[in-house]
């Protein structure tokens, strides 16, 4: 076991990968020479050369239209954007031809893409730099969504990712890269998409989150401790597929549930999981589901982003509510 923060743990999963698998090739912008805006991608061209690890031109429908012919040619690439709100010039190459090539073609071809997309905020960037929007991406039919919270997650939750036959997109919140240190297996090891983890058992209410959302809520359940309820923690670790099943067997345990996500709340993932725990737990039900997510507006930056950011006050102000309902 080795100790490692995401962006250690990130880079371990892309080098087995490579090491393994010759049509595995790694690029974006600055992902090469730098290794990266986050280092994440850092000694990977040395490794393996230019040809598998290589900056691309500044241009996001480039990076995942050559993606997806890559993809559809047998190869495996990981594709970065370099921050989440740059993918949006590429919609088009996402929405119209990675996520349904393999239905498009009768499943003649598969489009094995991962896309990492470094999101969130919490670092005072700047606009297009911080946004949280999984959402959209979790309603797109043929995407994967995927979203770490700890450094061992991060590696066997990307290594499965990289040997997906679907287009994943790797959401990695930027806000944690370096906040958080663990003991990682140095092997290879692999955690199944779609299979949500409890963290901790609780009997007063259920608090789903994932991401850096994770760590606010884990500050929240110490608090919510001294207060004296019990909390069960789920990290959700991917929004699609996302683990009914866990989350409909907790709500049936605790009678209550509350979602901590970053994004805007309307239409948001907080929606998806109390849809699901309305139509698969609905009886056990002792109160309304509640979500703690962001304002319906843009990011205030640079200066007011700690207006925007969700506290495990917030969190905390939400359990008591819930639990007293």
């Amino acid at each position: 076991m080795k100790v490692m923060n995401m962006v250690q743990a990130i880079n371990d999963a892309l080098d087995i990968k490579m090491a393994e698998d010759p049509n595995v090739v790694v690029y974006g912008e600055d992902v090469g020479v730098e290794g990266g805006v986050f280092r994440v991608t850092e000694n990977l061209q040395k490794k393996y050369g230019t040809m598998r690890c290589f900056d691309s031109p500044l241009a996001e429908s480039t990076i995942l239209g050559s993606g997806i012919g890559m993809a559809v040619a047998g190869l495996r690439p990981v594709v970065e954007i370099q921050f989440c709100g740059f993918l949006y010039p590429a919609f088009n190459q996402l929405i119209t031809h990675a996520s349904r090539i393999h239905n498009r073609t009768r499943g003649k071809y598969k489009t094995p893409l991962v896309i990492r997309l470094p999101y969130g905020g919490g670092i005072n960037a700047l606009e297009l730099h911080s946004e949280s929007m999984e959402a959209i991406y979790g309603h797109i039919p043929g995407l994967k969504v995927v979203i770490p919270s700890t450094p061992y997650d991060a590696k066997g939750l990307l290594i499965s990712a990289i040997e997906s036959n679907d287009t994943v997109m790797f959401m990695e919140p930027k806000r944690i890269y370096r906040a958080i240190k663990q003991e990682v297996p140095e092997e290879k090891f692999s955690i199944p998409l779609g299979k949500a983890r409890v963290l901790q058992e609780g009997t007063d209410v259920t608090l789903v989150a994932f991401g850096a959302m994770i760590r606010e809520a884990q500050k929240a359940l110490v608090l919510a401790k001294q207060a004296g309820y019990s909390v069960e923690l789920i990290d959700l670790r991917s929004i699609y597929p996302i683990d009914k099943d866990t989350i409909a067997k907790s709500v049936k345990k605790t009678g209550r549930i509350i979602t901590v996500a970053e994004g805007p709340v309307s239409y948001g993932v907080g929606a998806e999981i109390t849809a699901i725990a309305n139509e698969y737990s609905f009886l056990h039900l002792e109160a309304p589901p509640a979500r703690v997510q962001g304002f319906d507006t843009i990011v205030p930056l640079p200066n007011g982003e700690h207006h925007y950011m969700i506290s495990p006050e917030k969190i905390l102000y939400n359990i008591e509510k819930t639990v007293k309902y």
